[in-house]
């Protein structure tokens, strides 16, 4: 099993099996989302689009930022803390990056699994298990390399595979420079983004941070007209 690592979604990656990262904070939240117990998650690139996908099919949640601020008229943020109760079966969500890296993860891999460090064990685990070439791609931030996704992008290519590029050695050596996540989230520009706008979003620093608490394992289950449409 050869790994890869894409840190930025327009680097021309591709594997059977990709790893889509935004761990601050779209991942996360989509983790939490399907773990609370949401059936499915409909993740549109475009503010638009989620609600063109909301008013079409009706009972869906809005869910989503941009620049880290909620949407208006969304029912929610992109806080994984607002998803620990089911308001609806579905969730339409878009964010700044993390739905972009997902709907482009989608087109140049046969699977894609979400990754966060909230369930790192089990997404490592059900990605080692398909045996084949994995690409890691990184959201970033708005096009360029994002530390915080980097970091978490690392600590998986170390548990899948000893056979990686040199990209994904960088991003091992990259994680194992931080004595612990959270001090490489606050580190990061998403971390200083969400510390700039108060406490009330600097708790999902820590949040994010939890490692293992969950063994969801969020899939790309095929598209769902514009949007991609990811359940456990």
């Amino acid at each position: 099993m050869h790994v890869h690592v894409a840190f930025t979604p327009d680097e021309s990656a591709a594997a059977p099996t990709g790893v889509v990262i935004d761990v601050i904070r779209a991942t996360s939240t989509i983790c939490q989302a399907l773990a609370t117990g949401y059936e499915r998650v409909w993740c549109a690139a475009e503010v638009e689009d989620a609600r063109a996908l909301a008013a079409a099919e009706g009972g869906v949640t809005l869910g989503g930022e941009r620049l880290g601020v909620l949407i208006e008229g969304f029912d929610l943020g992109n806080s994984p803390r607002e998803y620990l109760t089911v308001r609806s079966p579905t969730l339409a969500m878009s964010t700044t990056n993390g739905t972009r890296a997902i709907v482009t993860a989608a087109e140049r891999c046969e699977r894609v699994l979400i990754a966060s460090l909230l369930n790192l064990e089990a997404v490592t685990e059900a990605a080692r298990a398909h045996g084949d070439d994995v690409a890691i791609f990184c959201a970033g931030v708005k096009g360029a390399f994002a530390l915080d996704d980097s970091y978490v992008a690392g600590r998986i290519a170390a548990l899948l595979s000893d056979d990686r590029s040199d990209a994904a050695e960088a991003a091992v050596r990259l994680a194992a420079s931080y004595g612990t996540a959270e001090e490489a989230f606050r580190a990061s520009r998403s971390g200083r983004n969400l510390i700039n706008h108060g406490p009330e979003l600097e708790a999902d620093i820590p949040y994010c941070a939890q490692e293992s608490v969950l063994t969801v394992v969020p899939r790309l289950d095929g598209m769902h007209g514009i949007a991609a449409q990811i359940k456990a």
